[in-house]
């Protein structure tokens, strides 16, 4: 499938979903207090979608993974929190 094609498929979609992101990040930036770990591997997530080259999803889904390789004890919580707490 060429480009013009997949932009004719996807692009309201891709469309929709940044501005999506891009509201999320305005509610961020008018409160109050400081980015924690989630937001700080977000802002690098989306550093390294603007930069070129291939695999994008496959870069930005390591940087939110948690890259140790040593089982931990205690999870501590029920959810996941989308990010890795080390970041």
């Amino acid at each position: 499938m060429d480009r013009s094609r997949i932009t004719d498929l996807y692009f309201a979609e891709a469309r929709s979903k940044l501005i999506d992101l891009a509201a999320f990040l305005d509610r961020i930036e008018r409160s109050e207090g400081v980015d924690d770990f989630r937001m700080k591997s977000l802002r690098a997530a989306l550093q390294e979608l603007g930069t070129p080259g291939p695999e994008k999803a496959k870069k930005i889904l390591l940087l939110l993974s948690d890259p140790t390789e040593e089982p931990v004890s205690d999870a501590g919580s029920k959810s996941a929190s989308g990010a890795w707490a080390g970041f």
